[in-house]
């Protein structure tokens, strides 16, 4: 928001001052000093708000109908782009209500915010110290210099990799599906495979592509795009055009070099477990493409090509590891990002060699970033283990103990993807109770704004002077 209201062309504010004693300017006030994380909070809940509005509307829905409990569990879905589901989205929902399903996955892929600013330069407005903030939270502060030119790169870059996925999805199904049909079914799926949202208009998502070479590949390259982080691309769009030696920064190394590593490690852990399994029918080939996919899709995407109900509990177990990590920071997905698990694994590293040192790709990661990320890791699986103590409390109450240990493991799994914002589903979610809807829907929207960012909201204060006590030791191990 910019304060004051002016036309970029004039000096005096396009609408009147309003007086700070009364309660609109009061409110005003207030709105223009919160802080980063309380505004990107805010922006979200009101983003869900008016979503849920749009598709209460009966020409939303084909049926004239929805649940408020289901209304707002589908638009924290697309807000947050995770594409959990509680109603078939290409059955359920009008041609209307998808488009702002649609719609509510790009903004919330991009951000509210960057959003938000991206507008405001587009009509010529000048950004505020307070957006500026934002955007230091969101990206690195190398970029800061430039912010108008990252915003506008951050658009041009989706907007070119969302238009290139649509015409290539186009060709998959030219013969399967009219033109009309077509183009609306490409868009669709290419903003949600870009936005890391698990959103589809088949009733069993890809599953009946899964040995189509050319929308796997699709679908899975836009996945890795979206999920690199728009800092990691932008560096790389940079490093593309300056002719001097380049240097990337340890975030952009980090970033590329786990991201490979978990694609590469899940491949393999997935046809190695699955090949006598699910994949015993299949060519060796199509074992390969399959489980490419199911390594990649983890990571925030949810998008799927075989049945999760018919995985292994090891390969479930794997998944469920991949979904807590999730994409890269500054991206459309979600989890606790592949720089902090390399930085927890560098800092492992370190302590085992007797290094007090964070030490890693000959850079130092400082100390405060390192406490930042144990906090990300403890906060995460607190949040995790709480949520699910509760599902299990509220949906398995009248199921014997001997029958509800079984559903553990599904409980789990739909958990951690809500709070990854991946939608990977074993099919549960649509029969959880309104509670149980809304302990995941609280999930998402903590996966997708930050657990830090609601932590700092409710335990900042101003800073005092630290003192310490005197040093005791305990025993460890």
């Amino acid at each position: 928001m910019i304060h004051p209201l002016r036309n970029p062309g004039s000096a005096k504010p396009m609408f009147p001052r309003f007086d700070v004693s009364k309660p609109q300017g009061s409110l005003k006030r207030y709105w223009m000093r919160l802080s980063p994380a309380a505004l990107m909070v805010s922006t979200y809940l009101l983003g869900m708000c008016f979503g849920t509005l749009l598709l209460e509307m009966p020409w939303a829905t084909k049926t004239g109908h929805i649940s408020w409990v289901d209304a707002l569990f589908t638009v924290t879905s697309a807000l947050c782009v995770t594409g959990l589901t509680v109603v078939d989205t290409g059955g359920y929902f009008s041609l209307a209500g998808q488009v702002v399903i649609l719609f509510l996955i790009q903004v919330g892929g991009l951000g509210i915010m960057t959003f938000a600013i991206f507008i405001l330069l587009s009509t010529g407005w000048r950004i505020s110290t307070q957006q500026r903030f934002y955007i230091q939270e969101s990206f690195s502060a190398d970029v800061l210099g430039d912010v108008k030119r990252l915003v506008f790169f951050i658009f041009v870059f989706t907007l070119a990799a969302e238009l290139a996925g649509a015409l290539l999805l186009m060709i998959c199904w030219s013969g399967d599906l009219p033109l009309g049909q077509r183009i609306h079914f490409s868009v669709f799926h290419s903003i949600a495979a870009f936005c890391n949202a698990g959103f589809s208009l088949y009733p069993d998502n890809l599953a009946r592509y899964y040995n189509h070479g050319l929308l796997n590949f699709t679908v899975a390259g836009l996945i890795i795009l979206g999920g690199l982080g728009f800092p990691v691309v932008f560096e790389l769009f940079s490093w593309t055009r300056m002719r001097k030696r380049f240097r990337f920064s340890l975030h952009t190394r980090l970033a590329l070099l786990t991201t490979g590593i978990l694609i590469a490690v899940g491949m393999a852990a997935f046809w190695a477990i699955e090949r006598r399994n699910c994949l015993a029918e299949m060519p060796l080939t199509t074992q390969f493409l399959v489980s490419f996919f199911q390594s990649v899709t983890p990571r925030t995407a949810g998008f799927n090509t075989v049945d999760f109900s018919r995985l292994s509990n090891a390969t479930l177990m794997i998944v469920i590891f991949l979904m807590f990590i999730g994409a890269s920071p500054g991206s459309t997905g979600g989890g606790v990002k592949t720089t902090s698990f390399a930085a927890l694994i560098s800092l492992l590293w370190n302590r085992l060699r007797g290094s007090e040192s964070n030490n890693v790709m000959n850079s130092t990661l400082p100390q405060a970033t390192v406490s930042r990320v144990i906090t990300v890791f403890i906060l995460s699986i607190n949040a995790i283990m709480l949520v699910l103590c509760a599902l299990l409390i509220t949906q398995l109450g009248g199921l014997s103990h001997e029958y509800s240990r079984g559903l553990f493991l599904e409980y789990l799994f739909e958990t951690v993807s809500a709070f990854g914002t991946v939608g990977l589903s074993m099919g549960v979610t649509p029969k959880f109770n309104d509670v149980g809807k809304l302990l995941i829907t609280f999930m998402m929207f903590m996966g997708r704004v930050g657990i830090l960012t609601l932590a700092y909201i409710f335990t900042h204060r101003e800073a005092k002077p630290g003192y310490r006590f005197a040093e005791e030791n305990i025993m460890i191990g």
